[in-house]
């Protein structure tokens, strides 16, 4: 597939999917201020990795729980909004570079120089 097209496609899932996890009712994936960061599918759309990064994330295993358990829901309402010839499998993963990113900025900004 065009890499074009295949970008516009992830970065299309990454907004869609940033909407539809506002909508879970799942207790296990409302823990925290939940985003998406980044969607990449295969160039075939069998499957698609998204990324998410939790502030104040309480339980990891529990919201990858939830997540799972979701995706079934999400991977419906994604073929219902997004008009795709496949509707991929998801996988989610915590993308934790935003509280990496956090703290190197802490360490950064401790530091004595003049």
């Amino acid at each position: 597939m065009d890499s074009n097209k295949l970008n516009r496609i992830n970065s299309d899932i990454t907004r869609v999917m940033s909407e539809l996890l506002r909508e879970v009712k799942d207790p296990r994936v409302r823990q925290g201020m939940l985003s998406v960061t980044a969607a990449v599918a295969t160039n075939d759309l069998k499957i698609c990795n998204v990324y998410v990064s939790v502030l104040s994330l309480e339980s990891e295993k529990e919201l990858m729980k939830g997540l799972k358990s979701a995706a079934g829901y999400l991977r419906r309402e994604l073929g219902m909004r997004l008009s795709l010839r496949n509707t991929p499998e998801l996988f989610f993963h915590l993308d934790r570079s935003i509280e990496h990113g956090a703290h190197i900025n802490a360490i950064i900004s401790g530091l004595d120089i003049e």
